[in-house]
């Protein structure tokens, strides 16, 4: 059987096909951001003549590989090339011998932004395989995105953002491209867990970025940005490391693998649980607090699904062994930082006979960066009608202690349990019905804007994905009202 050919506005783009899926891989969807366009908003493709052979991924932006333990658990790739801003597409194959013929524009599409801390991650990780979705009816693109100190330094001479500028122009891309792979421009669902979902709700809040998505799914992503000043903290000591200016022009000047390894020391040893010195979406260049402008209601139209895991901190305390250092100082810092009530420390001790200090410190964590936010932002849609779904995914994981860690709920999302990068999570360990339920619901939410269990209500309804899936109300309200 011939290749399939999807015909875009830059050329002719030549995939491959197997088992009813179509893959393109490697696709721009802007221009590669070196030379005089680093450090500059994303800028179209000049595209190419003939066709362009998309069997293979693209390359993926600059960084370092996981260390300190955590590169047991999250794989790292790296795919040397200069066209970074890149995208790959799975489709069901409705190719026929050539170009799409058979269904052009019918299937609902799902644009998935990956997370790592907006420092690592690639499109081209065998965790993010689009084939299950593809099987099941959906279009599938990833998405690659300027990490580190060329996508979010805060500099003079330089737009704020780059790497969520060009989120928004992949989204306009899939919006003016995606019927070509058999996707429907008028049905995009735009997803993404961790970093990628802190970048889908500033998406959502971005003036420039309106009308540009139908439905959102955001999976275990800090909805809030930092100012300016904050933001550009790591930027100054990057700057400061290397000896040069907060500049475009000082920091064009240095090749990218310096600037990972200077983003590398003066982040040694610092969490996005714990804090210190990281990369942060900046308010600013039209860009509101995206949390507040949700609460307020920007996207109110968006259907909206969100969620996090019930444990989202483990996966920096279990593996890296955090978790035996933290001590009385740590968690009374935490309590007087940010102002937890004594009632609140007292009833989450209460309901856990017996945690250690650790491992309560990652709980508090978990719930004060996701779970109260996201409580919030669904009680404020709630008033004022939008459509909202909420889950948590409760499965424990018995590999390094990790339980219901951060990261654990992307193979049952992905549909790949047995994939070598799922078991150095669950340890193999997974039950099937966690992928059919979350993968189901997924595709459902994406093909008809309902996951299938009940939206957000005054009775709180949380869809809990474990070894039983069920939908809990409320649960551990007794802790989350605490709080107030």
């Amino acid at each position: 059987m011939t290749d399939p050919i999807a015909v875009v506005s830059a050329g002719r783009l030549r995939g491959t096909r197997s088992g009813g899926v179509a893959r393109f891989l490697g696709v721009p969807y802007a221009a590669a951001p070196f030379g005089d366009r680093r450090f500059a908003a994303p800028e179209p493709h000049a595209g190419w003549a003939g066709e362009r052979d998309a069997s293979s991924p693209g390359a993926t932006a600059p960084q370092a590989p996981y260390g300190g333990g955590l590169e047991r658990v999250l794989p790292s790739i790296e795919v040397d090339g200069s066209e970074i801003l890149n995208l790959n597409v799975w489709s069901p194959d409705v190719f026929g011998s050539g170009a799409v013929a058979d269904a052009p524009g019918s299937s609902p599409v799902m644009v998935w932004v990956h997370g790592g801390a907006l420092t690592r991650g690639a499109n081209a990780l065998d965790s993010y395989d689009g084939a299950p979705f593809a099987r099941d009816g959906i279009v599938f693109v990833s998405v690659n995105y300027r990490l580190g100190s060329e996508g979010f330094s805060v500099l003079d001479g330089a737009p704020l953002d780059l790497g969520l500028l060009d989120v928004i122009a992949a989204l306009r891309w899939v919006r003016r491209e995606i019927s070509a792979f058999g996707g429907d421009p008028a049905r995009v669902t735009v997803a993404g867990q961790s970093a990628g979902a802190s970048l889908i709700a500033a998406v959502l809040a971005h003036p420039e970025a309106s009308g540009l998505v139908d439905r959102a799914i955001l999976q275990s992503g800090p909805l809030a940005a930092r100012p300016r000043e904050k933001a550009g903290r790591i930027t100054r000591l990057i700057a400061a490391d290397l000896g040069i200016a907060s500049t475009r022009d000082a920091f064009a000047a240095v090749a990218p693998s310096d600037l990972v390894a200077a983003q590398q020391r003066v982040t040694q040893g610092t969490t996005p649980v714990t804090g210190g010195p990281g990369f942060a979406i900046a308010i600013g260049d039209g860009l509101p607090d995206p949390e507040q402008a949700l609460v307020a209601g920007s996207a109110d139209e968006v259907p909206m699904l969100i969620g996090c895991t019930a444990e989202e901190a483990r996966l920096w305390l279990h593996p890296t062994g955090l978790v035996a250092r933290i001590g009385r100082r740590h968690l009374l810092a935490a309590r007087l930082a940010f102002r937890i009530p004594a009632g609140t420390m007292r009833r989450y001790r209460r309901n856990r006979p017996g945690i250690g200090r650790g491992d309560l410190f990652g709980v508090l964590a978990t719930d004060l960066l996701l779970r109260l936010p996201i409580n919030r932002l669904a009680d404020a849609r709630l008033d004022r009608g939008a459509a909202t779904w909420v889950y948590e995914f409760g499965w424990r994981s018995p590999r390094l202690e990790l339980g219901a860690a951060h990261c654990m709920e992307l193979p049952a999302v992905f549909d790949r349990l047995d994939a070598p990068d799922a078991s150095a999570l669950s340890g193999g360990a997974a039950p099937v019905s966690l992928a059919v339920e979350m993968h189901g619901a997924w595709v459902s939410f994406c093909r008809d804007g309902d996951p299938g269990w009940e939206r957000w209500s005054r009775e709180r309804p949380v869809r809990t994905f474990d070894a039983e899936t069920r939908t809990v109300l409320a649960p551990r309200e007794d802790e989350r009202a605490s709080w107030s």
